[in-house]
This record gives C-alpha cells, structure tokens and sequence, in this order.
C-alpha cells in the first residue's frame, strides 16, 4: 500500500487548488491508475483540505513523481515550481494509519471533522463504480468506514461544532460580532452550503439569502432553512445589502472579483463587508484583500485562527481514538492474514460491503 499527497498541513491554498480535482478529474485519473500494469487498486480522495492518491503497487517505480506528473497531465496544467517541500507519502504500515486517521477527522483542519468520513465514503464509492478496489482495498476502506463511525460515535473527538463550515461562522462572528442581527449571503447549495444555512438558521440570522446555480435546489433549501432565494443576476444588489457572505461554489474561475467588489463598496459608502471563501479552488480574488479596512475576506486556511480555540474538548479524546485506530489495525492486520492462508475463501464476499456506511453524511 502507498500513499502520495498533500493537504492543509504542508501546503498553502494557492498551491492546493492548483492540484484539486474536480469529479471528473478524479474519474480520469483512476481510469489511468486501472490502467497500468504495475497498480492493483486504487482510489483517489480530493477534498478542500487534501488530494491523496491511495495505491496497492506492484514495484516501487510507480513513485511520487509518477503521480504527480499523472495528475498534471489530467489537469493539463505545468507543475513548474519544487513540490519537494509539499508532497508527502506513506506506505505499509504508516500509510494504513494514515489512512484511519483521516477517516477519523485526526489529520483535518477542524479536529474531529465529520464531513471528512463521508468524503472517504464517496471516495470509495467512486473507485468501486469504475472498479479500481478489489480484495485488499475493499477490506482496508470498510474497515476505515468503520473506525471513522466508531470515533464520531464513542468519543468526543466531533464535539460541538466539526466542519468547515461551522469554523467559517465562527470566524464570521469574530469579525462581525453577534449574527442574530445580520444579514448573510451564503453563495453554493452543495454539502457547505447547506451545513451552513443549518448553523445560521439555528443562530437566528435576521436574515438570509441563498444563490446557487441550480435555482430549484436553491428554492428548495432556502425553504427549508428560513432563507431567501435569490438569482446570480441580483448578486450586485444584495451584497449591496448583506453584513456577511460565505461562498461554496468550487467554480473553476473567480465569481467575485476585485473589480466587482469594490464597485460594490463604493455603493455601501464605508459599511463593513464580511466575505468567507471555503470554495475550493477559491472562487473570491484574494486581491479583495487590498480594497482596504471595510472589507474582510477570509479564505480555509485562515480559519486556524478560531479552530485552535475550540479544540480543548477535542483533543482530550485523541488518545481514545489512537487507541480505536490500534484496535483495528490489528483488526485489519488478522483479516489479511487470514485472507493470505486461505485465499479461494468466501471472506472477500463477505466483507465487501458494510451494512450502514452507504452514502455520504
């Protein structure tokens, strides 16, 4: 087993966007990964905070350097610059760890994430449809799932607030003060989106707008959460308007740009203007930055700021949860040893599927 990646650790988010991959990059590149004669199985897992490439390799030569030239030619972009200092791996051992970590929310952003278990879910589900698991793989990801259930579910590693989102609010609040006053635009109805118009609903936000692409799935949840639907077409006018605005869209290109901004701060003549990018790539120019002291614009990786303050609770269960990682890694480490004595076994068909782990959270 061999990992390669990278993440919020060891890169900035201007250089993790470049390596994001969208779901059809991702279909692209385990077509790739099936493909060649030297990789047994596969699965990719590309989220906001993390691109890594999960591999059960023949021979060593299929290294970082072949993933990542893989990963430049499906992105057709040029990797011109050292990634030396942002690329890590992990094989054997270290890269089983790793793996349970991840899908125990340990190696996040926000300690404890609950999303990260439904992206590895995904994941998995993505790789088992264009059909790059097989034996080891089937047996390693399910046994994932099941750690990853068993922390959020016997410890306090997801304690209180546990997503992007949430840390994005909590960020809005530092800069905003209370939101029950406020009026918020929230930009993307995806699985963001939507868990932060659940924080803001139940914070009691005076009021709140909601845009996406799809204006039905926009209708629908802003139905559900209190909201206000509203057309791109409007964009102008409401950010005229609102104190606050998250955008979640992942477009490939900036939706907000310095331009625009600052046409719309000429309008609000000196009222403050909150933006929270957690797109990934970042879908507001961070030259917004420069429009001066009334607007604020935060990006993912600056919501450290108010994680590291709200982790306490949190970190008293890592022990716990290492400890639930040794358990099933030696969980693991007996159901392949018994696969290796008795290979023609029914174990595969057995524990190829988990009851209760389908779909994502």
């Amino acid at each position: 087993m061999f990992i390669v990646g990278l993440s919020h650790k060891t890169v900035p988010i201007e250089i993790r966007e470049k390596f994001y991959l969208n779901p059809l990059q991702q279909d692209l590149l385990l077509s790739e990964l099936k493909n060649h004669p030297l990789i047994t199985e596969s699965f990719v897992l590309s989220t906001c905070n993390r691109i890594e490439v999960y591999l059960k390799r023949i021979d060593i030569s299929v290294d970082s350097s072949f993933i990542i030239a893989l990963i430049a030619k499906i992105k057709k972009v040029n990797f011109d610059f050292d990634l030396t200092p942002y690329i890590y791996t992990f094989e054997g051992p270290d890269a089983l760890e790793h793996l349970l970590r991840v899908s125990c929310g340990l190696e996040s952003l926000v300690l404890g994430e609950k999303q990260i278990l439904g992206q590895v879910k995904h994941a998995v589900e993505r790789a088992r449809d264009g059909s790059t698991l097989s034996r080891y793989f089937n047996i390693l990801t399910n046994l994932a799932i099941r750690t990853g259930k068993k922390a959020q579910h016997e410890t306090a590693i997801a304690h209180g607030g546990s997503s992007i989102a949430w840390a994005a609010i909590e960020m809005a609040e530092k800069a905003s003060g209370n939101l029950q006053d406020k009026s918020v635009l929230v930009i993307g109805a995806g699985k963001m989106g939507e868990i932060a118009l659940n924080h803001l609903n139940d914070l009691g936000v005076k009021k709140i707008f909601l845009m996406n692409r799809t204006g039905e799935k926009a209708e629908l949840l802003a139905t559900q959460y209190n909201g206000i639907a509203a057309s791109f077409w409007n964009i102008k006018e409401i950010l005229s308007e609102v104190d606050i605005c998250f955008c979640a869209v992942g477009a490939p290109h900036y939706i907000l740009d310095k331009e625009k901004i600052a046409n719309i701060m000429d309008i609000r003549q000196g009222r403050k203007l909150v933006l929270i990018d957690i797109s990934m790539p970042r879908n507001i120019d961070p030259e917004v930055k420069t429009l001066g002291p009334h607007v604020h614009l935060s990006s993912i990786d600056d919501l450290h700021e108010v994680v590291d303050n709200s982790m306490k609770k949190r970190q008293s269960a890592i022990q716990e949860v290492e400890n639930i990682i040794r358990q099933k890694t030696l969980e693991f480490n007996d159901k392949i040893s018994k696969l290796q004595t008795n290979p023609d076994s029914d174990f595969f068909e057995k524990t190829s599927a988990t009851p209760g782990v389908q779909g994502g959270l």
